[in-house]
């Protein structure tokens, strides 16, 4: 080989050293983990944001027991009790967020207004702020446990040719019961979730009455699991669901007439949007209340782009993402500046949407002039009968459900 073709081996000392790219852990459930959110914070910030999706029973654990292995836990305040109560989370400083002042009274003092009834169970408030010593409760402080985002109030499904069109009937928990829907109601399963809509159900139907339906005791437990069992030997039941995406397939399969919903759903059931609606319980909704924290191990640059991170969920882009897919936002002037104004005045004004509305995927979720169930933000933020709770009971609870949801699905087998 000659010399002049012989590879040149000496080191480039002007190209500059490779570096990698700064990147986000992220840990959380299909409630905010969207690829739309994903993407648009990424370009943003200007690092990388990776999502590690599970459903919310094994995010708690892992997130509990593994506080090395993220950055961020992106949840709800429910499943906020015990990885707080195993050190994994560091507390959150709020003159660190710059919208601090602009977060709602529902998200940082428990009601829409000083007058609102403020539900029973975790509220969202009741586990906020850090008190002294490390506990969490609702007196006010600079140091919160998770950064109030996504909310919503939960109720369910049901089909108009069963129970009237919402205007013959005041839809009512007590549905979920309902002979005239025997073999087609189903139930979310999830412990802190399903639980409640079962209660709820329960006390509408005059069936039990609970002392605290947000902090059952164990006979309370113990009987309104005889209710559900007996139900479920009678044939009332067909299926459980744990995805929104499940709910919705028992819906394209013609599977229910009756079940417990998530806001997303009633945007991809298909030709059961017709006849299948979203209800306005009397009794109230079941809300819920999601958020970010920090884990433990971060510091330093870290700490600082974990900061970043939650307040661009407050800028505006996530919360509108969020709209579209029926959920609220704590701080909803920013989400309101970044939504079209149609879109503002159906999912936050209960106005007819003035023409059909598409959801994250670009799909179209809602058709024009439709309205959404319950009216306003502030109209159903001010009948809140229970938020998902992590009850004092919670582990003879979990048990419970687990054998009754399994008694469910073997049925169906």
């Amino acid at each position: 080989m000659a010399l002049q073709d012989q590879p040149n081996t000496t080191p480039d000392l002007a190209a500059p050293p490779h570096t990698e790219r700064r990147r986000l852990r992220v840990r959380g459930t299909s409630i905010t983990l969207l690829k739309e959110v994903q993407e648009r914070a990424q370009a943003d910030l200007g690092f990388d944001v990776a999502y590690e999706l599970l459903d919310f029973i094994a995010c708690q654990r892992k997130s509990a027991m593994e506080p090395e292995g993220y950055d961020i836990y992106e949840q709800c305040f429910h499943n906020l009790d015990i990885v707080w109560f195993w050190g994994a989370l560091q507390p959150i400083d709020t003159h660190r967020i710059a919208d601090w002042g602009k977060i709602t009274d529902l998200s940082k003092e428990g009601g829409i207004s000083k007058y609102a009834w403020r539900g029973h169970g975790d509220a969202p408030v009741r586990k906020l702020y850090v008190q002294p010593g490390g506990f969490l409760g609702p007196k006010q402080g600079r140091h919160i446990s998770m950064l109030p985002t996504v909310h919503n109030m939960d109720s369910f499904g049901f089909d108009t040719r069963i129970f009237g069109d919402g205007d013959l009937e005041r839809p009512s928990w007590a549905w979920l019961l309902d002979r005239r829907a025997k073999g087609r109601i189903a139930l979310v399963d999830e412990p802190a979730i399903g639980i409640f809509d079962a209660a709820l159900a329960a006390e509408a139907a005059g069936e039990l009455r609970f002392a605290d339906i947000g902090n059952m005791t164990t006979a309370e437990i113990d009987a309104l699991m005889a209710l559900l069992e007996d139900r479920c030997r009678q044939g009332y039941f067909c299926g459980s669901w744990r995805t929104g995406e499940q709910a919705a397939r028992q819906l394209h399969d013609d599977r229910v007439s009756v079940q417990s919903m998530w806001s997303p759903v009633y945007g991809n059931i298909g030709k059961m949007a017709e006849t299948f609606v979203e209800s306005a319980p009397i009794e109230g909704y079941r809300a819920w209340h999601g958020g970010a924290s920090l884990s433990r191990q971060l510091e330093g640059a870290r700490l600082d782009m974990g900061y970043e991170y939650l307040n661009w969920w407050l800028d505006g882009y996530a919360g509108a993402v969020m709209a579209r897919q029926g959920y609220y936002m704590s701080a909803p002037e920013s989400t309101k500046s970044t939504l079209a104004p149609e879109e503002w005045a159906y999912w936050y004004e209960g106005a007819a949407a003035a023409r059909d509305l598409l959801g994250p995927s670009g799909m179209v979720v809602v058709k024009q002039g439709a309205r959404r169930a319950g009216g306003t933000y502030h109209d159903r933020a001010n009948r809140i009968a229970v938020w998902n709770t992590v009850m004092e009971e919670y582990n003879y609870a979990t048990r419970a459900w687990h054998r009754f949801i399994g008694r469910v699905n073997e049925v169906q087998k």
